[in-house]
């Protein structure tokens, strides 16, 4: 199990109080997604739970002990910036936790065990695409690679609470859906709860259970620092570890939003109108007379709608009706019209 329970918690550094009145009782395997401004606490309350800062005031249980005044193996983290053993490679980075608890007086697999441990590596290296890249150091990987990374490193320990510092902020919108899908596979099954901070609303309630708000209630404009953010907005979410999002709609998602609009395809019917994904009336089809017979087919083609599209058009693109062959040309009895700013004293062409 997994319930962490928040009992009137208080942080302060000196004079400046970040959280004030924290009440919190958070169910197992729940995925709790914390939003709110930049500087109202988030990152703070996450090292409180992690063990890496005691509270002011107040407690934090887990499953109904006070938790140690250390990290410890029971709580995984992802920091924003990443962190990982320099000089160690991919895959010596992911297999040192199982190393340190499975061995821990020499930190060291050998044999039969290390081949598991490589095996148990590999299949999240795999996951979080670096598979290929196992014999790389990191100095060699970009931001993201490095960042998945460590996200292998956190997951292969199936910790009991894991805690995202914005994890997926330096990955592009296709390997953020796949990372998605790789972090509710575990939370789905295995007892987990998960504590992600984020900034982006559509991921915090597209992944949680449950949605906390971060903010200040008060303030004092001649101290400033004087009062810290509390839970503002407490929404719960249905859906539960049995039903994670589903991965390809995230997957399909995604990839319409890292390629943006599109032109339609070349078999779709001939339309005037609004730009491409606003509704547009359908084309109005010619009367069949003897008139189209004599324009090219090329002309005709593009109001009608018969035949291949000659080729695609930029968005908001209105096409303008030909003039009919052998009708005389517009004339304007003025001459020719001249732009605004080069018409005369009182708005003739003249």
């Amino acid at each position: 199990m997994s319930h962490l329970s928040v009992r009137r918690l208080w942080q302060s550094y000196g004079d400046k109080v970040v959280l004030e009145r924290i009440n919190l009782e958070i169910e197992s395997r729940s995925f709790v997604s914390i939003a709110g401004a930049s500087g109202c606490g988030k990152s703070t309350f996450l090292r409180l739970v992690l063990g890496q800062e005691r509270p002011t005031r107040g407690t934090i249980l887990l499953d109904g002990d006070p938790l140690p005044p250390e990290p410890g193996p029971d709580r995984g983290v992802v920091f924003q910036r990443y962190s990982v053993f320099p000089h160690l490679t991919v895959l010596g980075n992911v297999i040192l936790g199982l190393e340190i608890e499975r061995s821990p007086l020499l930190g060291r697999l050998f044999g039969a065990a290390r081949r598991r441990a490589i095996d148990e590596a590999r299949h999240y290296l795999e996951a979080v695409g670096l598979d290929g890249d196992r014999e790389r150091y990191p100095d060699a990987l970009s931001g993201g690679m490095q960042q998945r990374l460590s996200i292998a490193q956190t997951l292969i320990k199936k910790p009991r609470v894991l805690l995202l510092d914005e994890p997926f902020g330096a990955l592009d919108p296709g390997t953020r859906a796949s990372i998605h899908a790789l972090v509710l596979r575990p939370w789905s099954e295995h007892p987990m709860t998960v504590l992600m901070v984020t900034h982006d609303l559509t991921e915090a309630f597209k992944l949680g259970t449950r949605v906390l708000v971060f903010d200040k209630t008060r303030h004092d404009e001649q101290e400033p620092e004087r009062y810290g953010a509390t839970v503002t907005y407490d929404l719960t979410l249905n859906r539960s570890p049995s039903t994670p999002p589903p991965p390809a709609e995230l997957q399909a998602e995604q990839a319409s939003t890292r390629s943006g609009p599109r032109c339609p395809p070349a078999d779709a019917p001939r339309t005037l109108g609004g730009a491409h994904g606003e509704p547009a009336h359908p084309a109005r089809r010619r009367p069949t007379d003897a008139s189209t017979a004599v324009e090219p087919r090329a002309v005709r083609d593009q109001f009608v709608g018969a035949g291949p599209a000659p080729a695609r058009r930029c968005a908001g693109h209105v096409r303008r009706r030909p003039r009919r062959a052998g009708a005389p040309r517009p004339t304007s009895t003025h001459g020719p019209r001249r732009p605004p700013w080069n018409r005369g004293r009182y708005g003739t062409n003249s």
